[in-house]
């Protein structure tokens, strides 16, 4: 082990200074392991090392998959040298040929183990076992060549994975200091940022009742969240925007007139991620009028959700998504769904969409009293699109309820301040919303076009909505 962590310091697979993580978060130690895919005798003996940790911990499998990327080589010479199938997770499908994301031969039942060079949350790990498991195959555990010792083997082992390691980071601090190579002042700013900076579950008080969030997701930046290995390409731009624009906000342009809806468009483009439409209630719907709405969507650089509510059975929804009057998969990024008709609502709407590289929300909570989407209802929808994540961006929801980075939560009904109309819509605050809710971006509509100058009304929202990310940010992060 001495040798080993001797040789990776030497070649800088690991380092000691002030490094930005992708999560936002200046760390005092980095990791690069990919350096070691140039330096065979290396490889050989880690991936050797992670085999007797397999082997030690008693670990059964039928098959061994690397994590994407630096973890392919790895698991490439364990099933050489040892004869087990090896498979390989594609980050993307192919848009062709068979879209697989599994590649190798699949025998669902059987065991498969995931190699993985570094932990920190575990989510890696855990988005390669969800790809696996959606293939039938079973994924119990998990070997890894260094855990950083930041929560992940604890959150890991929620989802039903053991995690074993080569290497803990104290261990190898506890070395490189025996080796004359790291000073005690450094080692002990390492261990204080691992303590402050560990991806355990937080719990969130919501609506009276106590849920978890995976404190990594509540804190991860959506720059970050952008470049998940599993993320639907709508979601990634989405978070993309959110990132350059600074903005989190969804304008709700419920408005009866296209040239209403035009103007509102184009001059409050630039302070939102976002435009939702209501198209069925334009009393001179024509299709020009989204024509010129996705080039005013592509000038100012925002996406466009059409909020249709599909709940029918697959072949309707299809049609009323792909066809008729309004051809709505033509112009609208993403669009929304009840999971009350089951599967079928998703797969009708999927046929049309996925091809277009649209996307689709499930509505798994509404901002209305009295509101039956709860409790089941709502598991459901997050189990649904569990299940078609090739499709399934995220959710309509009131608060952040699956904790996965890869999806969005969108939530209606935000005001400046707390209350309700006289029709039973519930208003919450931006801070409320996407600081202790841990929503992604909030839907306001009549804060904003009541209002006397509607863009300066906007940029209020917006200002305010970026205000509650940074502070979730920072909370997260102390």
């Amino acid at each position: 082990m001495e040798s080993l962590v001797s040789e990776l310091y030497a070649i800088q697979a690991v380092k000691f200074g002030n490094f930005l993580l992708k999560s936002g978060i200046s760390s005092p130690v980095y990791f690069d392991l990919r350096v070691i895919v140039s330096r065979p005798a290396l490889m050989n003996q880690v991936s050797d090392l992670l085999w007797q940790t397999a082997n030690n911990a008693g670990i059964q499998c039928s098959s061994v998959c690397g994590v994407p990327y630096t973890a392919l080589p790895l698991a490439t010479i364990i099933c050489s040298s040892s004869g087990i199938p090896m498979l390989i997770r594609r980050k993307e499908a192919k848009g062709y040929g068979t879209k697989r994301m599994v590649e190798g031969t699949i025998i669902p039942g059987e065991t498969c183990l995931i190699i993985e060079d570094v932990v920190t949350s575990g989510s890696s790990v855990l988005e390669t076992a969800q790809v696996l498991r959606k293939e039938g195959l079973k994924v119990t555990d998990a070997v890894v060549l260094l855990d950083r010792e930041q929560g992940g083997k604890a959150l890991l082992e929620k989802e039903g994975i053991h995690l074993q390691s080569v290497l803990s980071l104290s261990r190898l601090l506890e070395i490189l200091c025996n080796q004359g190579k790291l000073d005690f002042d450094m080692a002990e700013k390492v261990k204080t940022f691992i303590k402050t900076n560990t991806c355990a579950p937080v719990n969130e008080v919501i609506n009276g009742s106590t849920k978890q969030l995976q404190q990594s997701n509540v804190k991860i930046s959506y720059g970050a969240r952008a470049e998940l290995p599993v993320i639907h390409p709508i979601a990634a731009q989405l978070f993309k925007i959110m990132e350059k624009k600074q903005t989190n906000l969804c304008l709700a342009a419920d408005v009866t007139n296209s040239k209403e809806l035009l103007h509102l468009a184009d001059s409050l483009g630039s302070e939102i991620c976002v435009l939702k439409t209501h198209v069925d209630i334009l009393n001179d719907f024509n299709a020009d009028v989204f024509k010129e709405l996705r080039a005013i969507a592509n000038k100012h650089e925002f996406l466009i959700f059409e909020d249709r509510k599909f709940a029918d059975i697959g072949n309707t929804v299809k049609h009323q998504y792909g066809g008729g009057v309004y051809k709505i998969a033509l112009w609208s990024d993403f669009v929304n769904a009840h999971v009350v008709p089951g599967p079928g609502v998703v797969k009708g709407l999927k046929e049309v969409g996925q091809p277009l590289k649209r996307g689709c929300l499930l509505i798994a909570e509404m901002s209305s009293e009295g509101s039956l989407a709860t409790g089941d209802y709502t598991k459901a929808a997050v189990k649904l699109a569990e299940e078609h994540t090739d499709f399934v961006i995220g959710f309509i929801s009131s608060s952040n309820i699956s904790g996965r980075s890869e999806f969005i939560h969108m939530t209606p009904g935000v005001q400046m301040q707390i209350g309700e109309d006289n029709l039973g819509q519930k208003y919450l605050s931006p801070e409320e919303v996407i600081n202790r809710r841990a929503s992604d971006v909030m839907i306001v509509g009549r804060g904003i076009l009541s209002a006397k100058d509607c863009v300066e009304a906007a940029r209020v929202y917006k200002k305010a909505g970026w205000e509650a990310y940074l502070n979730r940010l920072m909370t997260a992060k102390n």
